[in-house]
């Protein structure tokens, strides 16, 4: 079967004062129609890898690859008109802080209307229909408040439901999702990822699921990546995760807390200058 999206040697560089630094180095992988959880500490390129799927590098920043495919178009040279067939209806991301994600001078409901609108065939009144559908799909109580509702006038965790919720409510082909529960509550969590298994085993959506939580992806996700300085540093099943060979995964798993037995001293990872070469 051939790969929803095809990634092989990715690097993004960014100018700095002693010159170009690259933040990702030579990532490769390809996605089906699956769940990819890809795993790591902070700055290890995680969040720059998606965005760089979806053309979002931002300047002077510079991606480059020798393969990044998408569903047979070759996004390295795609045209900004091409980009926009493709961004929102076709290809989604979910941005780790919807504060700076969502437009401040738009009401939500204007938003996920505007994503809507790529799709053509629906009229206002069925978007707007599918619009608060979404936004209940996502365990907002109230949707139709939240559609008239300005970010700033939303919390945090209602904010990143609103954004979860823009992303669906297209039901793209590819989905990068971005730390897309870290400000929900449990039983919220537990819906959305729900809603993300229903579009990628129903629809056959690919899934690009980006977390701290390895547990969280050990159990949800297919495959893992995990990634440290920039380079993936090892590649397995998610149900494989505590089974790592990898130090440095191993490392991670070590340092997860436990409720039963407590650990003294605290476990701390020790690094290996060769694991980024």
């Amino acid at each position: 079967m051939t790969p929803l999206l095809t990634v092989k040697d990715l690097r993004i560089t960014f100018p700095t004062r002693q010159g170009e630094t690259e933040v990702v180095r030579g990532v490769s992988f390809t996605l089906g129609r699956e769940r990819l959880g890809i795993v790591g500490e902070s700055g290890s390129g995680k969040s720059q890898t998606g965005r760089a799927i979806l053309g979002l590098t931002p300047p002077p920043g510079r991606a480059t690859a020798e393969v990044l495919n998408f569903d047979g178009t070759d996004l390295r040279h795609a045209s900004p008109a091409t980009w926009r067939k493709l961004r929102g209806a076709r290809m989604s991301m979910v941005m780790q802080d919807p504060k700076f994600s969502l437009n401040p001078v738009m009401t939500i409901g204007k938003q996920l209307m505007e994503a809507l609108k790529f799709g053509a065939s629906e009229s206002r009144a069925q978007a707007r229909v599918r619009a608060l559908a979404m936004l209940e799909a996502v365990q907002i109580r109230d949707p139709e408040r939240v559609f008239r509702a300005y970010p700033h006038e939303l919390s945090g965790g209602m904010g990143q439901r609103a954004m979860i919720a823009m992303m669906l409510v297209t039901e793209p082909d590819l989905l990068i999702a971005d730390e897309p529960t870290s400000a929900l509550d449990v039983t919220v969590q537990i819906e959305v990822l729900r809603i993300l298994d229903r579009l990628v085993t129903d629809r056959g959506m690919g899934l690009i699921f980006i977390s701290h939580d390895l547990r969280l992806v050990s159990s949800f996700c297919d495959r893992v990546l995990v990634m440290y300085a920039g380079q993936v540093v090892e590649e397995l099943a998610a149900r494989d995760l505590a089974k790592a060979q990898h130090p440095y995964t191993r490392g991670l798993m070590n340092c997860l807390p436990k409720i039963a037995g407590g650990q003294r001293p605290l476990p701390t990872l020790e690094r290996d200058a060769a694991w980024a070469r």
